[in-house]
């Protein structure tokens, strides 16, 4: 069950009930796209880091280890040693990245793997058999990721396709719930809004979709090639039209930057793989904006990545040598670069609740965006 606890113009203060415990949101969450966090963080660092939900890829864990194997070991939460809420996301989107290999058809998705080439066939009820496997707190709908540019003609099939894809996996959850061996009998389901950057055939989609009762409501389809402005009118145009009382989910998003537009504009949950990745490459994150660790600035600056911040790196460690664990291609380099990135997120959504409950969400977001640009 989803409460909302205070708004601010279309800016939610919410938390959401799981059998996983209570997800507050705005929340960002951790992608952990095999089971881990890339740059070497383990679940228990990301309890030090304040981690409300971990983000796990359903078409990578199908592919290895295998669903059939985590659900054997009890399932994801066990298999990875994480208690708190996991998301997985449906495959849907290797629709779309995978272009090259795979076929769409209205049964489902004819893939090669990545990985040796084997042939697989993923439509609704098989994303939501490997979900159910992991047993995952929350699940996404199997939905096509329409690609930028694309003609109305195209998106307009292809939400018509993952409208019906939509009816199907609500029909298969509710099967696999009432199992014997399924493991989380509670799994919560959200559908995926797309339409491209056709803002009338996005509102349609919302009505449509709306109607369906659904646990929570994700805008699917942004940040994949469009300008900034046009992913906030997007949202602006089409948040309204989805449930007020159900939490809503922007997909693969984003910067700082882009968090506090999105919120504003009435999102809850988000996910992105540029913390980690930047934090690999030595781009880390601060309230001036991001630095670049391998400037040969911060060859002799024994002061913190950022005095603000409170993560265990922060604590311990200079960038001077951060910057020298860089240079000298150690390992341990990404992994503070990675929690220290992964926290600042952490801490931004926090701190945006905070901001809410106190109603002074703008005024905040005001200082941050200004703040952005000092670096």
């Amino acid at each position: 069950m989803y409460k909302l606890l205070a708004s601010e113009g279309r800016a939610k203060r919410g938390e959401l009930q799981t059998i996983h415990g209570v997800i507050q949101t705005p929340v960002f969450m951790n992608v952990a796209t095999q089971a881990a966090i890339k740059g070497a963080l383990s679940s228990e660092d990301l309890e030090r880091i304040n981690t409300i939900v971990a983000l796990s890829n359903t078409y990578h864990l199908h592919i290895r280890p295998g669903d059939e194997i985590i659900k054997k070991l009890g399932g994801l939460h066990k298999f990875m040693a994480w208690d708190k809420p996991i998301l997985t996301d449906s495959g849907g989107f290797q629709v779309f990245s995978l272009a090259s290999l795979r076929k769409i058809k209205e049964e489902g998705v004819y893939f090669s793997s990545h990985v040796d080439g084997h042939k697989i066939f993923m439509g609704p009820e098989e994303s939501m058999q490997i979900q159910s496997n992991l047993a995952s707190t929350i699940a996404m709908a199997f939905d096509e990721c329409i690609p930028y540019p694309a003609t109305k003609e195209y998106v307009k099939n292809s939400i018509d396709l993952t409208t019906r894809w939509l009816v199907r996996c609500v029909s298969e959850m509710k099967r696999l719930n009432l199992m014997d061996d399924t493991i989380n009998k509670n799994q919560l389901l959200f559908g995926i809004n797309q339409g491209g950057v056709y803002e009338d055939m996005r509102i349609e989609h919302a009505k449509i979709i709306s109607d369906m009762n659904l646990d929570g409501y994700a805008i699917g389809g942004l940040a994949v090639g469009e300008c900034h402005s046009e992913m906030y009118s997007i949202l602006e145009e089409v948040v309204p039209y989805l449930p007020k009382d159900k939490p809503t989910y922007l997909m693969g998003v984003g910067t700082p930057e882009n968090l506090l537009e999105a919120v504003d504009r009435g999102i809850d949950f988000f996910d992105c793989v540029l913390p980690a990745r930047n934090g690999r490459h030595g781009h880390v994150y601060t309230n001036e904006g991001k630095l670049n660790l391998l400037n040969a600035k911060h060859e002799l600056d024994d002061s913190p990545i950022s005095e603000e911040c409170n993560c265990p790196v922060c604590a311990n460690y200079s960038r001077a040598y951060m910057r020298h664990l860089f240079k000298a291609k150690e390992m341990l380099a990404m992994r503070l670069a990675v929690m220290h990135n992964l926290h600042y997120f952490n801490n931004l959504m926090a701190e945006m609740r905070e901001a809410l409950e106190a109603g002074r969400f703008s005024q905040y977001k005001k200082m941050r965006l200004e703040g952005y640009k000092l670096c």
